[in-house]
């Protein structure tokens, strides 16, 4: 019984010599240490390691590296764009990601055109709806929604991420009308927070649809009744630019389907062309906005339509 207790008693000792050791080995926290590993382990993890690779033409955060972030925000991008989506029911053509097809091409205009700009991920997942009431586009299968303190806890948190990092504008523009208090009230505590750090600013000239349905009435879309579907001529082309799946465009066509609102769709030339002109004129609008949000400390400076 003896010999049971001290070989316990040895086991136990030598468990806590070799946890002392460890621990004397362990070594204090690299302060150029990032990229996700030590800098002393491999000079690609240090803060100032040159990008062994040309600079990618890209704007999407999510499809850089943390190098292309690093000197992106060196060169003067430090304008960063939060677009907000939903999945939510539109119709038997559109996919339930509607408004992130339409986002995918217009932040990337924008964020080109502005030329000190970078796109955020795309939030996906926004208020569609009661969950349990199954209010509102909860009704339809294949809608997630959000709660409002969820949805605005998750813009607070990508801002205040990117602010960290030496993003100066924050930008939040969404493409569905259930975001836009909560992008308000999230760049407005946001903006008072940083006081003067940073700017959070919730542009709500983006979602301005009647403008862009006036502007392309005279431009070759002229909207007649409505099919009492959640979709319209200009969504549809809007999405159709990013990808002709997403309106399920040669189904469309094959079953003679091709219209929406008595305007055809089924042009892929006509298509393109039309728009073309949505986005640009969506892009130049929202810089606009942008712009004069930037001056005036993000203090709001007209309301979206």
């Amino acid at each position: 019984m003896k010999k049971i207790v001290l070989t316990a008693l040895s086991i136990v000792v030598l468990a806590g010599t070799f946890t002392a050791a460890q621990q004397g080995q362990r070594r204090e926290p690299d302060p150029r240490s990032m990229g996700g590993g030590d800098c002393r382990d491999n000079p690609y993890n240090c803060a100032d390691a040159p990008n062994p690779i040309p600079a990618t033409n890209n704007v999407w955060l999510e499809e850089m590296t943390w190098m292309d972030v690093r000197d992106a925000l060196k060169a003067g991008k430090t304008n960063i764009i939060i677009s907000t989506g939903g999945i939510e029911p539109n119709g038997p053509w559109l996919v339930t990601g509607k408004h992130n097809y339409v986002l995918h091409a217009n932040c990337e205009a924008i964020a080109r055109k502005m030329g000190n700009a970078l796109c955020a991920p795309i939030v996906k997942y926004v208020p569609e709806g009661d969950i349990e009431k199954k209010t509102s586009h909860m009704a339809s299968p294949g809608t997630i929604s959000m709660r409002e303190d969820t949805f605005r806890a998750v813009l607070r948190d990508a801002a205040e991420s990117l602010q960290a990092h030496g993003f100066k504008n924050i930008i939040f523009i969404g493409d569905s009308g259930g975001n836009q208090a909560g992008q308000k009230a999230v760049a407005e505590a946001l903006t008072a927070k940083w006081a003067g750090k940073a700017l959070a600013l919730h542009i709500a000239e983006y979602y301005d649809y009647a403008s862009v349905a006036a502007y392309m009435k005279d431009h070759g879309i002229v909207d007649g009744k409505s099919d009492g579907m959640h979709d319209d001529p200009i969504i549809t082309l809007n999405m159709f630019i990013d990808d002709p799946n997403s309106v399920r465009f040669n189904e469309r066509v094959k079953a003679g389907k091709a219209t929406i609102n008595g305007v055809n769709v089924g042009d892929k030339a006509k298509n393109t062309a039309l728009a073309k002109q949505i986005v640009e004129f969506r892009a130049t609008k929202t810089i606009e906005a942008i712009n004069k949000a930037i001056a005036n400390k993000g203090k709001a400076t007209t309301s979206a339509k």
